[in-house]
């Protein structure tokens, strides 16, 4: 496995937005399956664990929104998603919220995620998206299966999160991973936090980057990628400041090549 740093940079600019953007269930094989039919070779998506500590792919904290888990494990069940065992989750619905011709599209695990993408030659960017009081135990684990996964890859994945606690887990368990740190604001200390966890990465809503926030970041030696940019006019702003990865929902009017 290749070393990643601001140097040795592996990844393309273009990046798909938890597989396709909206044109597909987020979070899914299919979702990813749709963005590479586009021409993408890197995927965002955002990873969680089971409560019997598999990594599974979904973004939100609960089941409502992306799956049948309701209707399916019943009315009194919990509706978070890492309470449940990956038995049950495995076989939840997770297409048809999104459009009937998505009807019955799993939860992937992360382990059927990294398997497509290694067999395809596709890049990875990792969201660890920890439920809440889990942030420790989730970037530790996701960044095990993880070193396991890509074990003897040439390109590991870019594991990223809001969270520095569960960067900082993930960075203990396997310092090779490279790691970005994800802001929504530009807190007191973002950059020095980014520094501590040693980072390679700041990935950052995208209309955070301006002149003064690249050269900072360029200066502290990182790489810098923007969230969810949809519009023409920011990707081109972004290109023009000099920022080195989009991640985007428009997977069809954003050609990567």
């Amino acid at each position: 496995m290749l070393p990643v740093d601001a140097d040795n940079w592996p990844y393309p600019r273009w990046i798909a937005h938890r597989g396709a953007g909206k044109l597909a269930p987020e979070n899914t094989l299919a979702a990813l399956r749709l963005g590479a039919s586009h021409g993408y070779r890197m995927f965002e998506c955002d990873v969680k664990l089971s409560a019997d500590g598999i990594p599974f792919l979904m973004h939100d904290a609960t089941l409502q929104r992306t799956t049948n888990g309701p209707r399916l494990l019943g009315a009194a069940a919990s509706p978070m998603g890492g309470d449940h065992p990956w038995s049950a989750l495995s076989q939840l619905d997770a297409g048809s919220w999104h459009s009937r011709s998505f009807a019955g599209e799993p939860l992937p695990s992360l382990e059927n995620i990294a398997r497509y993408c290694l067999q395809n030659g596709f890049f990875l960017n990792i969201e660890i998206k920890p439920t809440p009081g889990q942030e420790r135990q989730t970037g530790d684990v996701v960044a095990n299966h993880a070193a396991r996964f890509w074990q003897g890859a040439a390109v590991p994945p870019l594991l990223t999160s809001f969270n520095p606690e569960a960067l900082e887990a993930a960075r203990d368990a396997q310092v090779r991973l490279p790691r970005g740190l994800l802001l929504d604001t530009l807190w007191k200390g973002w950059l020095e936090t980014a520094l501590s966890l040693e980072c390679v990465a700041i990935v950052c809503n995208h209309a955070l980057w301006d002149t003064s926030s690249v050269t900072q970041a360029r200066r502290a030696g990182f790489r810098m990628l923007s969230y969810t940019v949809n519009d023409e006019w920011a990707a081109e702003r972004l290109i023009q400041l000099g920022t080195d990865g989009i991640i985007t929902d428009r997977v069809d009017l954003f050609s990567p090549a």
